[in-house]
């Protein structure tokens, strides 16, 4: 599902909406999602889930072409939990979403 396949949801939802409403609604709620990260916050939607920050201290790697050693800088990455209902909705569901292929012990690919 796309953003833009959101606002079409919400707005066929909502039939007092108009599709510009809908759309406005959609980007404010990811606004104020993506300025809460942004400041560090921790932002939980009950039932659906949470979004906080990660934090990744900066560390020693190395370029794999060359073997050479490079400095990697700390990073502040989105993370997303799922909460209980959401993990019990979706492993319940028989969406038709990608499906794993399954290969079985033995076999060729």
């Amino acid at each position: 599902m796309t953003r833009s396949d959101l606002v079409d949801q919400l707005a066929e939802r909502f039939t007092q909406l108009t599709h510009r409403d809908a759309e406005l609604a959609v980007k404010t709620i990811l606004d104020a999602l993506s300025e809460a990260l942004e400041n560090g916050h921790r932002v939980e939607i009950r039932g659906f889930g949470s979004f906080s920050v990660s934090h990744r201290p900066a560390r020693v790697g190395r370029n794999p072409r060359s073997g050479e050693q490079v400095m990697v800088p700390e990073k502040r990455l989105p993370h997303f939990k799922p909460g209980k209902s959401l993990r019990t909705q979706v492993d319940q569901s028989q969406g038709s979403g990608e499906k794993d292929l399954a290969v079985e012990p033995g076999s060729k690919l």
